[in-house]
């Protein structure tokens, strides 16, 4: 049964969603932005792809990424009498959140709360800045992958100095302040 055919079935259900709400979209796997972009084309749809810019380690050194906020999910707001179709076969989506003839939809209020805290960008940018006894991850060169803890942040000169377990024992060294990922953001393997 199509989309269409099970949202239409259940129109005399009292949980069905007003005219025009946010839905729940599942896109296809790492394709929310270009789900995003093709839905965006659609003059009748909203669309609302929160994203997080973070820095990661990787073995080149740190690389500044840009992930959706929820993995293989976006919002898009429509009328789902003339639009269900056609977001649900835009490409990039793989199918509209719904459970059997139920359609949950996103309160106006919590879509509003989450643009508000994002920006225009839609994206939330995770801060660089470092504070003493921050676990952080070395990112590239010799000492690739090691975990350290930050004793002081040099501003001037972009350095930073950390204790780090090297050859068995605890060593003092400054790296330079581009060099070091705060530990959460793990390493690429």
């Amino acid at each position: 049964m199509s989309a269409v055919q099970e949202i239409s079935r259940a129109t005399c259900d009292p949980v069905m969603p007003r005219d025009r709400a946010w839905f729940c979209l599942r896109s296809q796997q790492k394709h929310e932005h270009l789900a995003a972009r093709q839905l965006a084309l659609i003059e009748e749809v909203e669309v609302f792809n929160p994203r997080i810019r973070f820095l990661r380690s990787t073995r080149h050194g740190p690389v500044w990424i840009t992930e959706s906020l929820f993995p293989n999910y976006l919002f898009a707001r429509f009328d789902w009498k003339q639009c269900l179709a056609r977001v649900h076969y835009a490409p990039g989506v793989k199918h509209i959140v719904h459970f059997g003839v139920k359609w949950p939809t996103v309160p106006d209020e919590d879509i509003a709360e989450l643009q508000a805290s994002l920006g225009a960008e839609e994206v939330h940018v995770i801060p660089r800045d470092l504070e003493p006894g921050e676990s952080v991850q070395i990112s590239g060169g010799m000492f690739h992958g090691l975990q350290a803890v930050v004793t002081r942040v040099m501003t001037g000169s972009e350095r930073v100095g950390v204790l780090m377990d090297f050859l068995g024992r605890q060593t003092m060294v400054e790296v330079s302040l581009h060099t070091v990922v705060r530990e959460n953001a793990r390493a690429y393997k």
